[in-house]
């Protein structure tokens, strides 16, 4: 008998209710027999995809930090870990099921979960970075589609993606937080063309994304027109608390995450290079991975609805910041050694590692520069903590109220 059935007397009712339920899901579904995908469909119709979405949606209704319960119990049964190319689940699964229609959630919502259809995010453009909302991609309505041109940047994993969250400029004579629209695109659609980005660690895991003239049907239209600010919002948020909680972060155990690498360069170093200010250094970074898996968890607990508040900027702005001098420290340790040894040929990868850690320390240097400008800048995200949630007086804004086609373009 496993540990998580054992606990049950120690648990309240709904983690009870909830363990049962898995128990049962195991006892007719084996992971270690069946293929993956079909595995995965199996848990989404049972309600095991994401506990806390409403039941036959892939979900239970439940809290969502009880999530936690399921994916432990999966992992012990023998459950193949989630594929890392299908990060992007984790932000367009709430944004689909918060703001699409019942069609959209039973078209997108199972494949996405299982694998079979894989998600990229279109959001950045060359004139829109850190200011989202000031977005040029133009949709316009023809009928029963939409037109859409316009250039995307630092789309990861665009190369491998099936749908594209994508957000529009279909109201330029609205201020630029009114006539934004949101859409599922096609990535196979006529039009659309993804080119690679070349990074300093050789891959080309981002891309830009070229679409001229793409024909997108209204029914791909997520959320109300005009509205695609409010529903983008959901898809940040989301993914700022799952870089955060997926890299420095881990909620796993301590010591887990990048400041295991640092560790195990510590420990192989020779007992002539081991000296008080390094090790001072890196229990320090130690420390502080452990008081953001604390954080991070946390919140987690105390999350009452499915989509995280601005509360999940601390942890991407924290982690971001710790994964840097983590790797800074680890290059350090390593001397000389760390300067060679890595391939830096062009490749598209397809794999993530929002930290870098999977492919060793050296390209976890170079990969990790991008934790503060993915997802939102550093800049940014102090910015949401300082007015969001310090309640600071935000930064004059004076293009906030005037049409976005009379705001000056650089």
């Amino acid at each position: 008998m496993t540990s998580s059935s054992t606990d049950i007397g120690a648990v309240n009712d709904e983690e009870r209710q909830l363990i049962q339920i898995v128990e049962e899901f195991l006892k007719g579904n084996d992971p270690t027999s069946v293929d993956n995908k079909e595995f995965r469909g199996a848990r989404y119709d049972a309600g095991l995809a994401w506990v806390h979405f409403p039941k036959g949606e892939g979900g239970l209704g439940v809290r969502p930090n009880l999530q936690r319960v399921v994916e432990r119990r999966m992992r012990e049964a023998g459950a193949q870990p989630t594929d890392p190319t299908t990060f992007f689940m984790s932000l367009a699964g709430p944004t689909v099921v918060t703001h699409g229609t019942a069609d959209q959630k039973k078209k997108f919502l199972r494949p996405m979960f299982t694998g079979e259809e894989r998600w990229c995010q279109l959001f950045s453009e060359p004139g829109a970075g850190s200011d989202f909302a000031g977005l040029a991609c133009k949709a316009e309505k023809d009928g029963e589609e939409w037109v859409i041109s316009g250039q995307k940047v630092w789309n990861t994993l665009a190369h491998l993606g099936h749908w594209g969250m994508l957000v529009t400029r279909s109201n330029p004579e609205l201020p630029k937080h009114k006539g934004m629209t949101y859409f599922a695109l096609d990535m196979r659609a006529e039009g659309v063309e993804v080119r690679p980005l070349r990074q300093i660690t050789g891959e080309a895991e981002f891309n830009e994304v070229y679409l001229t003239e793409v024909r997108v049907p209204d029914s791909c239209r997520i959320g109300e027109v005009g509205e695609g600010w409010r529903v983008a919002l959901t898809t940040l948020m989301n993914e700022r608390t799952a870089i955060g909680g997926s890299s420095g972060g881990t909620t796993s155990k301590p010591g887990a995450g990048p400041i295991s690498d640092a560790i195990e360069i510590w420990r192989n170093l020779p007992e002539q290079a081991r000296n008080k200010q390094i090790l001072n250094e890196m229990m320090s970074l130690w420390i502080k991975a452990e008081v953001l898996r604390l954080t991070n968890k946390r919140a987690s607990s105390a999350s009452k609805a499915g989509n995280p508040g601005p509360e999940g900027s601390i942890g991407k702005l924290a982690s971001a910041e710790l994964n840097k001098a983590i790797y800074e420290l680890c290059l350090n340790m390593m001397g000389p050694a760390g300067q060679v040894g890595y391939d830096y040929t062009f490749r598209r990868p397809e794999l993530l590692s929002t930290d870098g850690s999977v492919h060793g320390p050296r390209h976890a240097f170079l990969r990790v520069r991008a934790n503060s400008i993915e997802g939102g800048t550093s800049e940014i995200m102090r910015n949401i903590l300082g007015e969001q949630v310090l309640g600071l007086p935000g930064e004059p804004r004076l293009d906030k109220k005037i049409p976005w086609s009379d705001v000056p373009k650089s």
